[in-house]
């Protein structure tokens, strides 16, 4: 059995970093390795269990140099000798163990965590889910940016300074689990949507983005499971037949599916029934909801408004994890494109431990899980986990974690405040200085 970077400490029922720990179930780690092909055929200083411990390490301990995180964390074997290694060592690690272990053991965990969490927190039967995009910087080496691109500035003023990843995500909103994700070459969000549909359960609804207002996208959703809904809002350019009254600003509609959209996919219909609901809230401009929940008796208008507004989970959980994880430096380590990868499916698994474990304190608590702080739950963790490898005493953890889980009320958020208006603005102000683009860096590279 492959054991974790902490052999030796109590059990999982102890306390949160015992639970943490034991979330991942060792087997799922050599499951990874095998279905993956980089199983460790030796015993090496740094064997590929290990490795990946290694890179959940660089998600948590953002400001951590990787070599230390090797030492601190207790990471090479026992009897290996030397307790220093050479940072090409690790980087020679890393390298052997790729981005696919990485990525098969986050989706076994996603499968396991995030669905069962939004079952339990579904609404009318439904399982809630938020799909949307974002981007990561990453370092600017060549192979990099030819692998991953970079946006357009406009104009004449080139391309952005780093290269950028896609990330697109599947979130079960209640909890900020995150149930799926796609990753790949900065680009439209919306094919890599697509990649994420066979992860919906029967009985969901998956809200998202007007962007995402497609035939090609959104039918898809229904035509592959069952009881498989979606929810978004109209943009200015939608036009639609209204077939007949739901209710009050509440009607049965009909979309003409465009030609371009079946010749991509022929199997789509020449038009798509759904469901307009018009509403306006106190401050903003009259908005039309869009949704395949059909049914005005079983799914309430007025419920289905504030439910779409429950998408900006899916901002806060971007936020949280550039914000908080990543300490605002959105630029990530590796300069390879195996590297990028492999660190970004490492930081989607290190940001699900965490609301795993928020999760588990809000059932303690007595609240829901967007009512736990992220930032307390995050520095609880690192520090039980840095503590508990540099410890000599692990009898006294459990100990040191009863009282932390004793003072719940720390964790515990205040109650949303729904009312509030905060229309968007700049802050700060641009920087004065020159944007120093790709071609103006190599200009000034000396020969």
């Amino acid at each position: 059995m492959v054991l974790g970077p902490f052999s030796g400490m109590p059990s999982a029922d102890e306390g949160a970093f015992d639970r943490l720990q034991a979330s991942i179930d060792p087997a799922w780690i050599d499951e990874a390795l095998e279905a993956t092909g980089t199983a460790t055929m030796r015993r090496r200083r740094l064997p590929a269990e290990q490795v990946i411990w290694l890179v959940l390490g660089m998600a948590v301990y953002r400001g951590r140099p990787i070599d230390e995180l090797v030492e601190r964390l207790d990471l090479v074997l026992p009897d290996s000798g030397k307790r220093l290694m050479a940072r090409s060592a690790v980087a020679q690690a890393r390298a052997r163990l790729g981005e696919e272990p990485l990525k098969w053991l986050f989706e076994r965990c996603a499968q396991k965590w995030a669905h069962e969490s939004a079952r339990r927190h579904a609404w009318r039967g439904l399982a809630l889910y938020g799909v949307d995009g974002t981007t990561a910087r990453i370092p600017d080496s060549p192979e990099n940016r030819a692998f991953f691109g970079h946006q357009d500035a406009g104009g004449s003023r080139g391309v952005s300074g780093y290269p950028l990843a896609r990330i697109v995500t599947l979130m079960a909103l209640r909890s900020h689990l995150l149930a799926g994700a796609a990753l790949g070459p900065y680009g439209d969000e919306r094919p890599f949507a697509r990649e994420l549909w066979p992860s919906l359960p029967d009985d969901s609804l998956a809200i998202v983005d007007r962007n995402f207002l497609a035939a090609g996208i959104l039918i898809p959703i229904a035509g592959s499971g069952q009881n498989r809904h979606w929810l978004t809002r109209a943009t200015k350019r939608t036009r639609w037949t209204t077939l007949r009254k739901l209710g009050p600003g509440d009607d049965l509609v009909e979309l003409e599916v465009s030609r371009e959209a079946r010749r991509a996919n022929p199997s789509l219909p020449r038009t798509w029934t759904m469901r307009a609901i018009q509403y306006r809230r106190p401050g903003f401009r009259p908005q039309v909801l869009l949704t395949s929940l059909l049914d005005p008796k079983r799914y309430p208008s007025g419920e289905v408004v504030a439910l779409y507004h429950e998408r900006w989970e899916l901002e806060l959980g971007f936020d949280e994890v550039k914000t908080d994880m990543l300490e605002r430096q959105e630029a990530i380590r590796s300069r390879t494109p195996k590297g990028v990868l492999q660190e970004l499916w490492a930081i989607a698994l290190a940001y699900n431990l965490v609301r795993l474990e928020m999760e588990r304190i809000a059932a303690e608590a007595g609240v829901l899980p967007c009512r736990i702080s992220f930032v307390t739950s995050l520095r609880l963790i690192r520090d039980e986990w840095m503590w508990a490898a540099a410890s000599r005493s692990p009898g006294a953890i459990p100990r040191n974690l009863r009282r932390l889980r004793e003072e719940l009320l720390r964790f515990v958020l205040p109650e949303r405040r729904t009312k509030r208006s905060y229309p968007r603005a700049v802050k700060i102000k641009m920087s004065n200085y020159p944007r120093k683009r790709p071609a103006t860096a190599a200009r000034r590279r000396p020969k």
